[in-house]
């Protein structure tokens, strides 16, 4: 501003926008089926429609889908999701993802149920193959939650090998929403699914890749650096939000 002039309407409004955090499309019919039961109870009882109106707040906020800064390395593997570092380590991924049963080095974000859970690609490449399978919901923080919960895995050809990000369904979760398709490609940091309400991710790798992340640390997805590859750098990719 200068001169003492007032700010356009324009840069008025994009500072408006800029002030709140974008809502993904797929919590607009809860937030709104929440938001209608507020109503309803508020009708009623005055304390239940505050509760209600604190349950709609929380169900905007888990749907939030900010937009994130990812570096375009090749050599780098960023976290797929918002949330704690649960396991870095070697693992045998997943028998229906057609890796071998070789371990690969694992790292595991648990999201609890205020962390953002839209899922991002840690790598770009080909999808060559996405495979759902049904099972429990146990905590998704436990070890034995790779194998034994409801879980849905992509394998992408990186230009370093194969990398798997398998979405893990949680104590909460109840549903898992994978955006990509067999066949397609993905940008590191790409939007690809979601999980509702609290949950997992792991993603392996191959042994070329050295992890960047201890366990307890704070990953936030597309941005935070989980693992490197070795080798040259490989030329910059446009970023997809």
């Amino acid at each position: 501003m200068r001169n003492g002039a007032a700010p356009s309407p324009m840069n008025l409004v994009d500072t408006v926008k800029n002030a709140f955090v974008p809502i993904h499309r797929e919590g607009y019919p809860f937030i709104a089926g929440f938001a209608a039961a507020t109503l309803l109870l508020g009708y009623f009882s005055s304390t239940l429609f505050w509760i209600g109106l604190i349950l709609t707040a929380w169900c905007a906020y888990f749907y939030r889908d900010p937009e994130r800064v990812t570096p375009v390395d090749d050599r780098l593997v960023v976290s797929p999701a918002d949330g704690v570092v649960s396991a870095v380590g070697p693992a045998i991924p997943p028998r229906e993802l057609g890796l071998g049963t070789t371990e690969m080095t694992r790292i595991s974000v648990f999201m609890n149920v205020f962390s953002c859970h839209v899922n991002r690609a840690p790598v770009r490449g080909r999808i060559t193959r996405i495979e759902h399978r049904p099972g429990k919901f146990l905590n998704a923080e436990l070890d034995k939650a790779s194998q034994e919960n409801e879980r849905n895995g992509l394998v992408i050809e990186s230009p370093n090998g194969p990398v798997a990000a398998v979405q893990i369904a949680g104590l909460v979760a109840r549903r898992i929403v994978c955006w990509a398709d067999a066949g397609g490609t993905l940008a590191i940091g790409e939007r690809f699914g979601l999980i509702r309400f609290g949950s997992r991710v792991d993603v392996f790798l191959p042994a070329n890749a050295a992890p960047r992340v201890a366990v307890g640390q704070t990953a936030v997805a597309g941005e935070t650096i989980i693992a490197e590859f070795g080798g040259p750098q490989a030329a910059p990719l446009v970023r997809i939000s």
